[in-house]
């Protein structure tokens, strides 16, 4: 997304948020839409719980399994957002918070997400969200790793500040 689009969508979804509210208000009335906002974050937070301790508990047991956790990762931070979806007053919001909820639309953007995002292993192994080991094999970056005796730092004799002069000192050199 283009970093253009940010002011207006900093604009664009509380007027959304405010015209949906009057129309809701103006159908069920103002105590009925109020509690209807209230309720949301209520079961915003319970789904939360449960959801969130759920995806926890799958990205420890795949970590224990020496696999990397992509698709629980990104199904937490789906969850995530849709908790604060949920618990920001709003009705546009609420429905997309709960959206995010439902697992077959988390699958839906996970898949579209990975062919744009590769996860790396501390192994240095590459693998999206759901990429074959065949696809990750073609994503891997070249890795360059040196050791300390590969690497060191040696003094360069042809370098102006290499040496000392007779005093011991480095030479005193003017650079026109």
């Amino acid at each position: 997304m283009p970093f253009a689009i940010i002011p207006f969508l900093l604009l664009a979804i509380p007027v959304m948020e405010i015209a949906v509210f009057i129309v809701v208000g103006n159908l069920i009335g103002l105590w009925p839409t109020l509690g209807l906002v209230v309720l949301t974050a209520v079961i915003g937070s319970f789904l939360l719980r449960r959801q969130g301790i759920g995806t926890l508990k799958r990205i420890q047991a795949e970590t224990s399994a020496g696999r990397v956790p992509g698709r629980e990762l990104v199904d937490g931070v789906m969850i995530m957002a849709a908790g604060i979806l949920l618990l920001t007053p709003g009705l546009v919001s609420d429905t997309i918070g709960f959206l995010l909820f439902v697992p077959g639309i988390r699958s839906w953007i996970r898949r579209s997400l990975s062919e744009k995002v590769v996860v790396m292993a501390k192994s240095g192994t590459s693998r999206g969200f759901g990429a074959t080991p065949e696809r990750a094999s073609r994503t891997q970056p070249d890795v360059v790793d040196l050791s300390g005796e590969d690497y060191r730092r040696r003094p360069d004799p042809s370098s102006p500040w290499h040496g000392e002069d007779e005093g011991g000192s480095p030479p005193n050199r003017t650079i026109h």
